[in-house]
């Protein structure tokens, strides 16, 4: 999800209808109050932030998310009319990501949002899929809160299946990654699938298995995906 912070009612629509037709999922918010409700209960993978806005500023919005355990990882891209190096430089050093100067063109825009994404989606500190949680850079798995022991092998297939964001991973690219060589009739990638489902217990279903393909990891029905960098 990519939220959006604009007063302008012309420019938030098109943005908005401009990363919705590249696949994204966005929300524009008119007023700072807003943003500051919805994100309190959902947080984005992305935020665009004008600087002049009713209410409170681009700049003191930024300083708020940097200073906030909770927001502070999230990338924001500032979008303003101010175009001089000062409110640059003066950005950038807030915490920003980058910063667009209007006018600017919607190719750009989109090619700004998806290089700041990459990068983020490279640095990824945490995952949260329902009652699992992953640290990579601690090396902490626990289900419900409670702590998880794992080979490294399991540990290398989990966050492989993380990375993939729900999409399906073939079985050839998990053995590559995990073993560095492929095992043709080998039943080896099976067997430590099976010990991450128990060892992950309740968490264990999201692991699915897609007949001839491969595997996957996404939360069940009821529960929602909550995945922070």
């Amino acid at each position: 999800m990519i939220y959006f912070v604009e007063d302008d009612d012309n420019i938030r629509r098109l943005v908005c209808y401009s990363l919705a037709k590249e696949g994204y999922d966005v929300k524009g918010f008119s007023l700072p109050s807003e943003f500051w409700r919805e994100i309190s209960d959902n947080m984005p993978e992305l935020i665009l932030l004008d600087i002049m806005l009713p209410e409170e500023d681009g700049l003191s919005i930024l300083s708020a998310l940097r200073t906030d355990p909770r927001y502070q990882d999230i990338p924001v891209i500032m979008i303003t009319a101010r175009d001089s190096e000062f409110d640059k430089v003066t950005g950038l050093d807030m915490g920003a990501d980058d910063y667009i100067a209007k006018p600017f063109g919607i190719p750009e825009l989109i090619s700004r949002v998806n290089a700041v994404l990459r990068r983020y989606s490279k640095t990824r500190s945490e995952y949260k899929v329902g009652k699992l949680y992953v640290n990579p850079k601690k090396h902490i798995i626990r289900v419900s809160g409670k702590e998880v022991d794992l080979s490294f092998k399991e540990y290398s297939l989990l966050t492989a299946l993380l990375e993939a964001k729900g999409d399906v991973v073939d079985r050839n690219t998990l053995l590559t990654q995990v073993w560095g060589e492929f095992y043709d009739e080998s039943r080896t990638l099976d067997v430590h699938i099976r010990k991450l489902r128990v060892k992950l217990g309740e968490a264990g279903e999201y692991i699915k298995t897609v007949k001839n393909i491969g595997y996957k990891l996404e939360e069940t029905d009821d529960e929602q995906t909550n995945i922070q960098a």
